[in-house]
């Protein structure tokens, strides 16, 4: 089933040698932490998490990462792998995913100076920026433990069923904080030269293959580029990847970026394989295969790195989260209806930063597939009618039609999208088009009636006979009471970002929540190229701003970053004290912070407005009158519920369901309108 449609993508869907095992493709499920060890039924969790991947076509996972002893744990909630008992507990894991014709690796992580417990160890006493815990430096006796602990938790990988295992050497974790002179400033055989610095990751390799054999596959996780001061060169790195092949590892994966290096590497902000430099110097210089990661996320893409021979895998962690099925749409033909990962973090990464579970924006069963499982069948074949085709809208509306319902879709504009129209306006956020041919294409496979341009009535749709009705109108931007609002300066987020207005070279942007910072960074994108060059330049566009050195002889793969000429004056104001973009995303407001910073936006809190009139907005900053000339007044102060057709049901006596902006006006939500959509739609 999985090689109908070979012709389309035939070095990703061709099978691949590593070590004793053939894998069936060229996907790597890679790994991350997930925390669903914290939730109720673990192991069942995990296992149909992991099976559904494999039953999705993914050639190979890697699990979320074991510590080998306690001081390796990222947290004290974290999973350990260090006896007999813990291990018999995990085999239900691989057991499954054999059982869906996958393979499967637990990865061995230790964490390093990065744990968050009482007394974190590492190669030296130097502290991380990011962990206020310092190190305890390990003793070389230690050091020499530590290479039995990992082997220890490898054999028990073994016995629990594993294929094998990923030796996590990479983003800055134990292994990395030896490989290089920023964390390492020891003086014995584990310090000093770069074969001693090496010595610790060459001894677990070696030790591994040596006492498991060589039907086990064994995989090395290696930093391709740092990205940190002090970091390695790209010939250290060849000669590591050199040396744990010479020691016995079977495949080589690549990482990208500490986790305290101040360049973003998987946000969306990232260009699409703007790493894939690196994964093609360490390819170059071994002889075994080799994996290239991070920021690929469609099978076009990855078949385009591998026949180019950059890579003879393709590593994709969040896509696996987005879509299960990622491989097997691909292998049928069935591209166009891959739910694509479009890099927002907002429910991996950040929900993982907060000690939440880890599901995804654009997949809301992700991580919660036992949740899923658990559904009754559709009892009848209902009749629906969704109003309005935002995210809330469509996630309903595609999901209900899926489950077998008569779902009509009635949509005011003559497209659908809603608010993820004006999301996709914003430089980076372009992976917004992905979401929004995925609905398309699903309204399409799954006969949704979609009704372009129709505003429905209540009248008419108590009129229909429907059983379900389901309000998904979004929300209308909020006009703040201001002196002056109507003046001709003064335009929304909405008619800007969808094109209706436009700005002149000073914007003052009333607003500073996540939408009047999309709205800064929209006026101060640079001019973007289409055409078959434009991927090429928006990686070296980026690599220039955020100060990538692509050159083998930079050490960290680090360079000045280049001055920005920004296009426009940007002031960003906001009512409350408290300093502006605190309600950004954890893993990417601080790249959108940088980026704004660097075009020399003023950010301004405090802020009293009084009125906006030829001269320009008339404020008070902390209680000082204040006059600022602009041409241009944006205004970010919110939105409102749009939600009268629902009162209008009632009063005809009609319940609707309400969903999405229509319920709850926070910010641009598609998370929650997303999963509000989606598990209203699998309750009909």
């Amino acid at each position: 089933m999985l090689n109908q449609h070979t012709a389309t993508f035939p070095t990703l869907l061709s099978p691949l040698k590593v070590g004793a095992h053939l894998l069936r493709n060229r996907t790597l499920m890679g790994s991350m932490h997930t925390r669903l060890e914290s939730l109720d039924r673990p192991i069942d969790r995990l296992s149909l998490f992991y099976a559904e991947r494999a039953r999705g076509g993914a050639a190979l996972i890697v699990t979320g990462g074991y510590a080998p002893c306690p001081n390796g744990l990222l947290d004290e909630t974290a999973p350990m792998l260090i006896t007999p008992e813990q291990a018999h507990t995990l085999k239900p894991i691989p057991r499954a995913v054999h059982a869906e014709g996958g393979k499967i690796i637990l990865q061995v992580m230790h964490t390093g100076r990065y744990a968050k417990i009482a007394q974190p160890v590492g190669a030296s006493d130097i502290p991380s920026r990011i962990n206020p815990r310092a190190p305890r430096a390990l003793s070389t006796a230690e050091v020499w433990q530590m290479v039995d602990d990992f082997t220890r938790c490898a054999e028990l990988a073994q016995s629990a069923g594993f294929d094998g295992v990923e030796i996590m050497g990479s983003e800055g974790y134990l292994l990395n904080q030896f490989t290089v002179t920023r964390t390492n400033n020891r003086s014995d055989e584990f310090g000093g030269s770069i074969e001693n610095r090496h010595r610790l990751a060459v001894e677990i390799v070696r030790r591994t293959r040596t006492r498991l054999g060589p039907q086990f596959l064994l995989m090395y996780r290696v930093s391709a580029l740092d990205l940190v001061e002090g970091g390695a060169t790209a010939d250290e790195i060849a000669r590591l990847a050199q040396a744990v092949q010479a020691a016995g590892a079977d495949i080589i994966n690549t990482g990208i970026g500490w986790h305290e290096a101040r360049i973003p590497t998987i946000a969306y902000v990232v260009p699409r394989a703007a790493w894939r430099f690196a994964a093609a110097r360490v390819k170059r210089a071994v002889s075994i295969p080799v994996i290239v990661s991070n920021r690929i996320n469609t099978p076009d893409l990855a078949e385009e790195i591998l026949a180019s021979g950059d890579a003879d895998m393709v590593s994709m962690a969040r896509p696996f989260l987005a879509d299960a099925d990622f491989v097997r749409k691909a292998a049928q033909g069935r591209a166009d209806e891959i739910n694509t990962c479009i890099a927002c973090n907002q429910a991996c990464l950040d929900y993982i930063f907060v000690e939440r579970p880890a599901t995804c924006l654009v997949n809301p069963r992700a991580g919660r597939e036992l949740e899923f499982s658990q559904l009754p069948p559709r009892a009848v074949r209902r009749k629906v009618a969704v109003v309005g085709a935002g995210a809330a809208g469509l996630a309903c509306a595609v999901n209900a039609a899926e489950r077998g319902h008569a779902v009509t879709l009635y949509e005011a504009e003559r497209e659908i999208g809603g608010q993820l129209n004006l999301a996709r306006a914003v430089p980076g956020k372009q992976e917004f088009d992905e979401l929004l041919r995925y609905f398309r294409r699903g309204v399409a496979r799954h006969g949704v009636a979609l009704k372009l341009g129709a505003r429905a009535s209540a009248k008419a749709l108590a009129s229909a006979g429907y059983d379900r009705i389901v309000i998904a109108t979004g929300v209308r931007p909020r006009t703040p009471q201001i002196e002056g609002i109507g003046h001709p300066k003064v335009v929304s987020y909405a008619d800007l970002l969808s094109g209706r207005a436009k700005a002149g070279r000073r914007v003052a942007v009333i607003g500073a929540g996540g939408i009047g910072f999309d709205v800064a960074e929209f006026l101060l994108q640079d001019e973007h190229r289409d055409g078959a060059d434009a991927a090429e330049h928006a990686i070296a566009r980026f690599h220039t701003e955020w100060g990538v050195d692509t050159s083998p002889a930079a050490a960290g793969g680090l360079k000045p970053t280049a001055p920005v000429t920004p296009p426009r004056e940007v002031t960003l104001l906001q009512r409350k004290p408290e300093k502006p973009g605190r309600s950004l995303g954890l893993t990417t407001g601080w790249a959108l912070k940088a980026t704004l910073a660097r075009r020399d936006v003023r950010m301004v809190s405090g802020c009293t407005y009084e009125r906006i009139d030829d001269a320009g907005l008339h404020l008070r900053i902390d209680g000082q009158a204040q006059l600022l000339v602009v041409d241009t007044i944006v205004i970010c102060a919110g939105q409102d519920s749009d939600n009268a057709l629902a009162a209008e049901l009632r009063e005809l006596g009609i319940e609707p369901e309400v969903i999405g902006g229509a319920e709850r006006a926070a910010e641009l939500d598609a998370l929650r309108a997303i999963d509000q959509g989606t598990r209203l739609a699998l309750a009909f």
